[in-house]
């Protein structure tokens, strides 16, 4: 049996952070297992490469949603990172850390340390920014965060239409103050992308302490009492076992990470004995309080031949990826989203609560995927900080088999007010004066969906994941948590959890950016207690 002073569980966007800040010490030894491969195609560094990626079982889990009322008994198609860099490698490239209320909520839970004057170190201690406020931005860390340089001219006349609406320029949305309207940031760097491998993995596994077991399927945890000690593991079909001196910190996601611990034996024991499991150790909230961006699009036809679905097919895409990778700029260089925006649904809240993409671009289906065949645009939408929960339950002993994802999107009416509420903001984002004069018709959800009715059944046809899942390990110290603000698993020992499942509510925004700087907090928390 081999043995390391840490075991990491994923090769995602918290567990090369973890990688990278433990190995920094010279006289530990690291083991990062991850299920996939290296992710070096060319689809994961273009940053449109995203539209192949996001149905790619080399790159992606490609789970399903369960059926659910709530959204006319769908499955929704919910991908999840495979391989070096995890989503990082396959996600919208967008960088947003959210509102300091978000964190600060963290921390009136009785989560002490994680308040936004906390965490905010860390955000700064992950990230390169070249321009923006010291105060607030990082200017040594690792992760490139550039931002938009092509301005396409639909983008800049979305933007000065915005002004009709009363709608302000953001100049940084990541510094504190989110509302208003602005270019994303990227995690792209020289036109292509730069993922949490790129950024922290890299390095990482050139060091002599660090080993990387790549293709390799954790298979459960090895207990003993209620100390984790090692893992049982897969690799070309064979099996094996790998030992920790220390501790396994879990970095498999909000999927992946519940659904370990399941079939390790530490759940809900009713559960537990359903599926076949030999309980170690109840917390029957392992896999509860799922959370997720549930997102839906107004499109419009427009009557101007320059947006990107003209340059997307025939001898205009083949230009545009000898472009790339001559000079790796152009179409293939573009996140999804160029233009984003933060309101409010209502005048009578405090902060935004709605998240609003505009891309010069319009889909089939109006989803991202494969792009129209006429000039279009698209402004979609989503609820920022969600009220519906759902769960990840195991359906085997066997982890090979997908657990049941149920988000129960729209589940609580409020988030169905909410949306309804957005999608009436989308279109008078594209009723402005400056896109009324380009536009033909609205081809999603179309003139005839008028009555709120309406646009909810639309919602809830139409809808999707915007990929950003969280909250199934809850970080906590009530009667709901699964860790405790050190990360620690409740009740066990040698074990934490250090990714986006521990987020006891949803960040205000795309979910990366504080997927890493939890992980850089956790390197912190495991190096003291290291010390």
């Amino acid at each position: 049996m081999q043995n390391y002073d840490y075991i990491v569980v994923g090769s995602g966007s918290s567990g090369s952070v973890i990688t990278n800040r433990l190995s920094e010490i010279s006289n530990i030894s690291v083991c990062v297992i991850e299920a996939g491969g290296t992710n070096q195609h060319p689809y994961i560094k273009m940053p449109a490469g995203f539209i192949k990626t996001i149905n790619d079982k080399r790159f992606n889990w490609c789970f399903k949603t369960e059926k659910n009322k709530n959204v006319n008994n769908r499955e929704i198609l919910f991908p999840r990172g495979k391989g070096f860099g995890g989503s990082s490698s396959i996600n919208g490239h967008l960088y947003v850390r959210g509102q300091p209320d978000d964190y600060n909520q963290w921390s009136q839970l009785g989560n002490y340390g994680w308040s936004y004057d906390d965490i905010l170190p860390y955000f700064k201690k992950s990230e390169f920014k070249e321009n923006g406020s010291a105060d607030t931005r990082g200017k040594d860390g690792p992760l490139f965060v550039s931002d938009i340089v092509e301005k396409h001219p639909i983008c800049e006349e979305f933007i000065k239409g915005s002004r009709e609406l009363g709608i302000k320029i953001q100049e940084d949305y990541n510094s504190g103050d989110q509302e208003g309207i602005f270019y994303y940031q990227r995690t792209i760097k020289n036109g292509a992308r730069y993922s949490a491998y790129d950024a922290f993995l890299k390095t990482a596994i050139k060091r002599k302490n660090v080993d990387v077991k790549k293709n390799t399927m954790v298979l459960k945890i090895i207990f003993e009492g209620k100390k984790a000690v090692g893992l049982v593991c897969e690799k070309n079909n064979k099996i094996f076992q790998i030992h920790a001196n220390k501790e396994i910190i879990l970095c498999a996601g909000a999927i992946g990470t519940p659904h370990l611990l399941q079939v390790s034996g530490i759940g809900n024991f009713e559960h537990l004995n359903e599926i076949g499991v030999k309980p170690v150790h109840e917390n029957k909230n392992v896999g509860e309080g799922l959370q997720d961006h549930y997102a839906v699009r107004v499109a419009n036809k427009i009557n101007l031949p320059n947006s990107l679905n003209e340059k997307a097919s025939g001898y205009k895409l083949a230009l545009e990826i000898i472009k790339w990778f001559m000079f790796r700029k152009g179409l293939i260089s573009y996140s999804p989203a160029h233009v984003g925006a933060f309101l409010k649904s209502s005048p009578e809240i405090d902060f935004p609560d709605l998240q609003f993409v505009f891309t010069p671009a319009s889909y089939t289906e109006g989803m991202i995927g494969k792009l129209q065949d006429h000039p279009g645009i698209t402004c979609g939408v989503w609820q920022s900080r969600p009220q519906s929960r759902g769960y990840i339950r195991a359906t085997s002993n066997n982890i090979k088999i997908d657990p049941i994802i149920q988000p129960n999107y729209l589940k609580e009416k409020i988030d169905q007010d909410i949306l309804i509420e957005g999608v009436k903001m989308c279109r008078k984002l594209l009723k402005t004066s400056n896109i009324e004069k380009i536009s033909v018709n609205e081809t999603l959800p179309g003139e005839h969906v008028k009555t709120n009715n309406e646009i909810l059944n639309f919602v809830r046809n139409n809808g999707a994941t915007v990929y950003h899942a969280i909250g199934s390990c809850k970080m906590g110290v009530d009667q709901s948590a699964v860790v405790n603000p050190s990360l620690k698993i409740l009740g066990l020992e040698n074990i934490r959890v250090a990714d986006a499942s521990i987020m006891p509510t949803m960040p205000s925004g795309n979910t990366n950016a504080a997927t890493l700087m939890i992980a850089e907090k956790a390197s912190d928390l495991i190096k003291k207690d290291l010390n």
